[in-house]
């Protein structure tokens, strides 16, 4: 259902868009029509690169239009395939779910070729895309729900091959801070995806929250770039980070801290502060009974504080922490 005018293979660069199929109350033969951009640039490999997959995540919607408006295919060695606004009705509407059909992209994988419009978009990519594509670089923030020390991040992929690369690419970044993760909320991950399709897949968490500074937009245009010309897409020499990252892990249910009330959020620690196992890094407030002392956030491990809820308004089960421990390089790619 999802359709194109540009050609995949075609040399040079093109700007289009993919066409999905969307009926509504004012449009009976309307269509979602989602900006991409394809560079290639001779013999190397492709790279997809995808923006907006949460429509309230801006930081990678922002690189990757600048790095379409910017490339040349003088500039790439093979194909560059710049898609910066994946969920287009959620961006256009600073959700993070689709306005159009309720769906989060990052929970719509394998998709429906004749599904929701979001389902159609994922099936599109698992089955045109993906395929094509030897490495996916699929760009978050914590948008309005968290904020998190900026990093790039990465699932243990069992393939220890495709581990390794996909650890060399994480670092290639340039953050900081680098996270291994684990998916607590559910299945049909966009990353997950890829990965189970051996791809060298490349994600982040790049702070979070409407108001982005300066410096993590930096982050998220030098890394963007820097992954490309590591994994060989880009021409150019890739740069090295002087000092080494902070490599954290948070693989157990325990490293996410649920609200266990409703209530007011209160953070105790700054985002980036070792923390010990039974540390209290946050409070919730009571609204309705502002007598009660409020209900202490504790640590069940010791580690980082990684991320944190953005919201102080705060529902029983929302994640309000996640607490990552420091591991080594050897951890990370023998574990």
């Amino acid at each position: 259902m999802v359709i194109t005018s540009l050609d995949l293979d075609k040399p040079g660069k093109q700007q289009g868009f993919l066409q999905v199929p969307y009926s509504h109350n004012l449009g009976g033969w309307a269509n979602v029509m989602i900006p991409i951009t394809i560079v290639s640039g001779g013999k190397g490999p492709t790279v997809l690169a995808l923006g907006g997959n949460h429509g309230d995540e801006y930081q990678g919607q922002i690189a990757i239009m600048k790095l379409a408006r910017e490339l040349g295919p003088g500039m790439v060695k093979g194909r560059v395939i710049l898609i910066p606004s994946l969920n287009f009705p959620a961006a256009r509407a600073a959700t993070r779910l689709s306005p159009v059909d309720g769906m989060n992209m990052n929970r719509a994988f394998p998709g429906d070729a004749e599904g929701h419009v979001t389902s159609q978009i994922a099936h599109y990519l698992r089955t045109v895309l993906f395929p094509i594509s030897d490495v996916v670089i699929d760009i978050h923030s914590g948008g309005r729900s968290m904020e998190f020390v900026p990093c790039a991040h990465m699932h243990l992929v069992s393939d220890r091959e495709q581990r390794a690369k996909m650890f060399a690419a994480m670092l290639a970044w340039g953050t900081e801070f680098c996270f291994i993760y684990a998916d607590i909320a559910g299945t049909g991950l966009l990353p997950v995806e890829a990965e189970n399709q051996g791809k060298l897949v490349v994600t982040t968490e790049l702070g979070g929250g409407e108001c982005i500074p300066a410096s993590v937009h930096r982050i998220a245009q030098s890394g963007l770039r820097n992954v490309l010309t590591h994994v060989g897409a880009l021409k150019g020499r890739e740069k090295v980070r002087k000092a080494p990252p902070i490599i954290t892990k948070a693989t157990n249910r325990e490293d996410y801290i649920l609200a266990p009330e409703s209530g007011i959020f209160e953070v105790c620690v700054d985002l980036g502060t070792k923390v010990k196992k039974g540390q209290i890094v946050g409070y919730i407030h009571h609204l309705e009974r502002p007598d009660r002392a409020p209900e202490e956030i504790i640590t069940q491990s010791a580690g980082y504080l990684i991320t944190m809820r953005a919201p102080c308004l705060t529902q029983q089960g929302d994640c309000v922490a996640v607490i990552a421990r420091r591991v080594s390089e050897s951890e990370v790619l023998h574990a």
